[in-house]
């Protein structure tokens, strides 16, 4: 398999999920701006969108969108338990959050990126934006559950750990919501994650996340 992939980027949560799964891949670093990978391809040719991630197939399909890629990864090896069967309560509860975490948190981190610094009113209706986001995330661990789904890893931890993980980048404290904070800490320790993280220059090898 081969990961298009943008340093920190949502596409990290497919290079943990491979990490997680212990399988060869390839990894493009993708300069979406240009439209261009390091390897020199065309990458709208790859993605028509111009996003990451895209996952080719060891059968060459070519695969976007982060839920449809993390969903994919996981079924190839199902006793891994990285996501429920499908047909299952469980499955839907993965899709119910990996939506909440494509269509509501993650575009709620979207005015940090716009290209315009945020000062004033305009920050602080961004940082309300992720704050209610945060705070459904928050909801959803008060049952003192490890991970997002139960006491089990799944995608859609790797998912909202990337997003979650952009606040410290974007200087939004996650202090008001502590099960949250912990569960970032918690997701970011995973030897899956901290081989990701180095790999893409987030942080050095031996660095505790």
């Amino acid at each position: 398999m081969k990961l298009y992939y943008k340093t920190g980027a949502c596409s990290m949560a497919s290079h943990i999920i491979l990490n997680e799964l212990g399988i060869q891949f390839e990894l493009d670093k993708t300069d979406t701006e240009a439209g261009k990978t390091e390897a020199g391809e065309d990458f709208r040719k790859i993605s028509p969108n111009g996003y990451v991630p895209a996952l080719v197939t060891d059968e060459g399909e070519i695969i976007t969108e982060n839920s449809a890629v993390l969903q994919y990864l996981a079924d190839q090896s199902p006793d891994a338990g990285l996501a429920p069967l499908n047909g299952t309560l469980g499955r839907t509860r993965l899709q119910e959050t990996l939506n909440f975490v494509s269509s509501e948190l993650h575009k709620s981190f979207g005015p940090f990126f716009s290209g315009t610094e945020l000062e004033g009113d305009a920050r602080q209706k961004a940082e309300a934006g992720v704050g209610r986001r945060a705070a459904h995330i928050e909801r959803s661990l008060a049952d003192g559950r490890t991970f997002l789904l139960g006491d089990t890893f799944t995608v859609a931890d790797a998912y909202a750990f990337v997003v979650l993980n952009w606040a410290g980048f974007v200087g939004v404290s996650l202090d008001a919501w502590p099960k949250t904070r912990a569960y970032v800490s918690r997701v970011a320790a995973r030897p899956a994650s901290i081989k990701a993280m180095v790999a893409e220059g987030l942080i050095e090898q031996g660095q505790v996340a």
